[in-house]
């Protein structure tokens, strides 16, 4: 069971990494539309770092929740920031707005006595199970500004998030629970 559940993890993982090689990233770049190598790998990076994000999150575990965005908050700054890497202004001010999302979840899960931000719900996305509900708002729109700041960046293309309950997307295994598996 478990081998099963490693090589579907696999597959999406290999999955996400193909669509990402063939999507547009010409759209890295400034106003001239040449995008830099680094630019593409770095945007690569955040593609998986959304979804593990959003596997984790889903599955209600805190300390990954926190890990990752331990890893995605200084790549969403760096992106803000514009100077490590050559991307249009458009997509700075997302990176830039994602990043502030992104600290502010941070903010609040190490010190979960915090109130955060009140933010309109994510229509498309379905609520975090607790106790990360209480950053559901803010951490499902971090999750759209991220979304969207890697359409700009890689040009469309992206395979969607991995939250269970959308149609069309394969839900996120549940720590503990059998996992069922897509028939061949």
């Amino acid at each position: 069971m478990k081998s099963k559940i490693a090589r579907s993890i696999a597959v999406l993982a290999v999955g996400s990494l193909l669509a990402v090689a063939s999507g547009g990233v010409a759209s890295a770049g400034v106003a001239d539309g040449h995008g830099s190598t680094s630019t593409q790998a770095a945007a690569a990076q955040v593609l998986q770092l959304r979804d593990g994000l959003t596997k984790v999150a889903y599955a209600g575990d805190v300390a990954a929740t926190r890990g990752t965005l331990d890893k995605l908050n200084p790549m969403l700054a760096d992106f803000a920031a514009g100077k490590r890497y050559s991307i249009q202004a458009e997509q700075q001010n997302t990176a830039a707005v994602a990043e502030s999302q992104g600290v502010e979840t941070s903010r609040v899960l190490a010190d979960p006595g915090t109130t955060p931000r009140q933010l309109p719900p994510v229509p498309s996305l379905p609520k975090l199970p607790p106790p990360l509900d209480i950053v559901s708002n803010l951490l499902t729109n971090l999750l759209t500004s991220v979304t969207g700041l890697l359409a700009g960046l890689l040009g469309g293309g992206l395979p969607p998030l991995p939250v269970p309950g959308v149609p069309g997307v394969p839900g996120v295994p549940t720590p503990g629970l059998p996992v069922p598996l897509p028939k061949p």
